[in-house]
């Protein structure tokens, strides 16, 4: 938190004017340069949405705006059920996905995603990963992330912001390693469900993908373990921000 991470995406939509220096994208000044700004969306971490319209109604005025398909985002953020629902009465999460639903109305050739995932429950956050990922194929996605463990997944690329400062720009591949560590802590034992050694206080397990763990949490709730925490360990990223090098 703190270390300009939205700044950095707001400056580069061309909502925020530089003090200095200049952000071009294909050769253009996108702060000048209106058409420019037209071939990228924003996503804000925010969730900004027009609280007395419905959500069907909130995306068909963004339409009438930008253009687009409604049909085609609700049911890639699987919106049906919500269509009629008020802003006022969404959760956090269901607020993010409409907000992704307006991102996501017109194709644009860069795309900026504060905090993408951030309030969704796994299930729908795996859907925008992969959204992301398919994307990502034909389009330039850059997205912000508290989520090292998800950002090591999909990412392609890794840009370290600590202070304000760019402290690190190198592929994703070269920290990645081929299994990662989670460590849990319930109420209840663990190793009567899964293959788990106790150290320093978590039931700790190796598993190949982030996907994974909240599978792990699925079958733990329904043996009746109680969970309280789950925690990767021996993240190199984490040790990587840490270090801020």
């Amino acid at each position: 938190n703190g270390a300009g991470k939205t700044t950095l995406l707001r400056t580069i939509a061309g909502i925020l004017e530089p003090h200095r220096g200049t952000v071009s994208f294909d050769g253009q000044n996108v702060y000048r340069s209106r058409e420019t700004r037209k071939r990228m969306t924003y996503l804000s971490h925010l969730n900004a949405l027009p609280e007395e319209m419905t959500v069907r109604d909130a995306l068909g005025f963004y339409e009438s705006i930008e253009g687009g398909d409604i049909a085609r985002v609700m049911e890639t953020l699987d919106l049906g059920p919500l269509a009629e629902t008020k802003a006022t009465r969404l959760s956090q999460g269901q607020k993010k996905r409409v907000s992704i639903a307006k991102t996501l109305l017109n194709e644009r050739d860069l795309y900026l995603l504060d905090e993408p995932t951030s309030n969704l429950d796994p299930a729908m956050a795996k859907e925008v990963r992969d959204l992301l990922l398919e994307f990502s194929k034909r389009k330039i996605v850059l997205y912000s992330s508290h989520n090292l463990f998800e950002a090591k997944e999909i990412g392609t690329y890794l840009v370290l912001i600590k202070g304000g400062m760019l402290r690190f720009f190198d592929r994703i591949e070269n920290l990645r390693t081929a299994q990662y560590r989670v460590g849990i802590k319930a109420r209840g034992d663990v190793s009567k469900v899964l293959d788990a050694k106790l150290e320093n206080g978590y039931y700790v397990m190796t598993v190949k993908s982030p996907d994974e763990v909240g599978e792990i949490v699925k079958t733990l709730v329904n043996a009746g373990v109680v969970v309280t925490e789950v925690k990767e360990l021996d993240n190199p990223l984490e040790s990587l921000f840490t270090e801020g090098s």
